[in-house]
């Protein structure tokens, strides 16, 4: 049995007990109760003892360890693996957090959990710097710098939620925070473009159906796929010809005049007799999914391939042992996203003062006081009646105009 001593300038008591090789160490209990110094010495000496029977494995540790913190807190001492821990914690978030941001937090911590192989199972105090740099180095080799950036910022979150909860000392995502800046630089290498008028004629002739509607809100309306593709009937005032809606993205209230394109197109479709039908049935089904936006952008890339604007993206890429993707996606300059530039451009271009123009993108401006500056229907209206019509030829003074 593990017995106590005092030593001379301490008021502690010290545990004496026999290590694993047979050595007799005194160990500190920083207790000054006999009764809970005793009872963490003889566990100490229990843990020792099995350790020279080698039968202390991680699990029978941890029990030890809630024992001896048990036996001097009132509060029983928490472990949790990392398996159990985000897998809990994504489960948490599906209460608190929108649908789409509680499955990306689920998606991360399936990833890690993976990446970790089988140290998920071990507790995740046992987390270190290189397990989160190997996870997000493997997120970059597979897909882009910027998508590896996001990966490590979930990452830091649910491993912080994990140190909120005394499960870790230390945030070891934390720890690697500082790379943010070099995968800005290498993300910022590819920058966004925006869309000629000839290639805006040319994307409109490969595209079919819904989405040559969607092209035109696109450009006409500078708003993001997103907010397009859950667009209802209910949104369009046919009176006033204007768009009625909020933002996803930001929860902006947003009110848009009808370009005259886009107005053609919605006036040859059937109106239901149901104003919650969306505007675009197909994109909408895809889009109010958990992954719809990345299936709406897959599909307008594939109209730009067969633009000729961009390679054909296969859908899978296999490397020689079958074990997926082998090579980081190359991240185009061109995107759904181009059309919103391309309304910013040409705005700008027309000669459309910031204030109207970031009124229609729906971007903050440095001109613009919620409370102060009401930018009216009509100045708007004016604004995007100055845009082209890429749905009929280009006129030969515009092309002089554009030197073609």
């Amino acid at each position: 049995m593990a017995s106590l001593r005092k030593k001379d300038r301490s008021d502690y008591f010290f545990a004496c007990y026999y290590t694993a090789d047979g050595r007799r160490v005194q160990r500190s209990t920083k207790q000054t109760n006999r009764k809970k110094a005793q009872a963490m010495a003889d566990l100490l000496e229990k843990a020792a003892k099995l350790g020279a029977q080698k039968r202390l494995g991680e699990s029978q540790a941890r029990r030890i360890m809630q024992d001896i913190y048990s036996a001097v807190n009132t509060e029983p001492l928490t472990f949790a693996t990392t398996r159990d821990f985000l897998n809990g914690w994504a489960e948490k978030l599906k209460a608190t957090t929108a649908p789409r941001t509680a499955a990306a937090y689920a998606q991360i911590a399936r990833d890690f959990i993976t990446s970790l192989g089988t140290r998920a199972d071990l507790d995740i105090s046992q987390v270190e710097r290189s397990d989160v740099a190997r996870f997000r180095d493997g997120v970059e080799a597979r897909t882009s710098p910027a998508t590896a950036h996001k990966a490590l910022k979930y990452l830091r979150i649910a491993l912080g939620a994990a140190q909120r909860d005394g499960l870790m000392q230390t945030n070891p995502a934390q720890l690697l925070i500082k790379k943010r800046t070099t995968v800005e630089q290498q993300a910022a290498k590819v920058m966004r473009r925006a869309f000629t008028v000839p290639e805006l004629k040319m994307i409109l002739g490969n595209a079919s159906g819904e989405w040559r509607g969607i092209i035109l809100c696109g450009l006409y309306m500078g708003q993001r796929l997103k907010d397009i593709a859950r667009l209802t009937w209910q949104n369009v005032d046919a009176e006033n010809r204007q768009f009625h809606f909020v933002t996803a993205k930001t929860g902006k209230k947003m009110d848009l005049p009808i370009a005259v394109p886009v107005l053609a197109y919605i006036t040859e479709l059937q109106a239901p007799d149901d104003p919650a039908a969306p505007l675009f049935p197909k994109a909408y089904k895809i889009g109010i999914k958990d992954t719809g936006d990345s299936r709406l952008s897959q599909q307008f890339h594939a109209i730009l391939a067969a633009s000729g604007m961009v390679d054909e993206r296969k859908t899978k890429l296999k490397t020689e042992d079958g074990k997926g993707r082998s090579n980081s996606r190359k991240v185009s300059e061109i995107s759904f996203h181009s059309l919103r530039h391309t309304a910013t451009s040409m705005l700008k271009s027309a000669g459309v003062v910031e204030s109207v123009a970031m009124e229609i993108i729906g971007h903050d401006s440095s001109v613009i006081s919620k409370h102060y500056t009401h930018v009216d229907s009509h100045a708007k209206r004016a604004a995007i009646a100055l845009l082209p019509d890429i749905t009929k030829p280009t006129s030969p003074s515009y092309r002089m105009s554009l030197g073609l």
